[in-house]
């Protein structure tokens, strides 16, 4: 008989900073840039990704000293979680905070790192850095997919 993973029997703030780190499927959609509608609210996301994010791998670069770099990022907690809406539905935090199950392309369930990128489920091959386009221009490089 087998055991049930640590996100079925962990909560958010319970995990260990290793499981915690080990629930990123590594889909990078959390780095696109993404603009909101001043009247509306809305929120939309762009093909547009934070400098720091290598673009092959679908990681930071400089993860550990990121907020060095760029201050606008997110240190992700389980309280903060509930306060960012643009975190994407696929989202494994978001996920296991709702009580869902992690798609069988998440690198934890199929026990393969790549699995995010094969599924179509990352940003890998869709997205240019952020110092390619002037900020006057991210309007035309909003996105529907990330959703």
């Amino acid at each position: 008989m087998s055991e049930d993973p640590f996100w079925r029997t962990t909560s958010l703030s319970e995990m260990s900073r290793e499981q915690w780190e080990s629930l990123c499927d590594g889909c990078a959609k959390c780095c696109l840039t993404k603009l909101e509608d001043v009247d509306s609210g809305e929120l939309v996301y762009t093909h547009v990704a934070c400098h720091l994010l290598d673009l092959e791998s679908c990681r930071c670069r400089r993860y550990d000293d990121r907020l060095n770099h760029v201050p606008r990022c997110h240190v992700l907690t389980s309280d903060k979680l509930r306060t960012l809406p643009w975190m994407p539905s696929s989202c494994a935090y978001r996920l296991v905070a709702e009580g869902k199950e992690l798609p069988l392309w998440h690198p934890l369930v199929s026990g393969d790192s790549e699995s995010v990128h094969v599924a179509g489920a990352s940003v890998r091959h869709r997205i240019i850095s952020e110092t390619e386009v002037d900020d006057i221009d991210l309007e035309n490089h909003v996105v529907d997919w990330p959703k």
